[in-house]
């Protein structure tokens, strides 16, 4: 199975309709995470078709796109009802 790293994807999008669009895209990738934030494990050609498609969808001149890698090393803390992030044994893409 490949390695997948740990990312947190963020987004600022202005038109509602491209705003439905990155949702939907994301949350293809998503294990958690919460309104335009989302947490995603990603392989390396994941990330690749994610960033692709996510340009080929944003207008670059009034939207925002973020993917921030974490350190895998770090340790996380989750709060309140938050569960704390974990990369699946299986991954269904779409």
């Amino acid at each position: 199975m490949p390695q997948r790293d740990f990312y947190l994807a963020a987004y600022d999008v202005s038109s509602p309709r491209r705003l439905a669009a990155a949702l939907a895209l994301v949350r293809g990738y998503t294990t958690g995470g919460q309104k335009s934030v989302h947490e995603v494990f990603l392989t390396r050609g994941e990330r690749f078709e994610l960033l692709h498609n996510m340009a080929l969808l944003l207008n670059e001149d009034e939207d925002r796109f973020f993917l921030l890698r974490l350190d895998p090393s770090a340790r996380t803390y989750a709060l309140g009802v938050a569960a704390q992030p974990a990369d699946p044994d299986y991954f269904y893409v779409g």
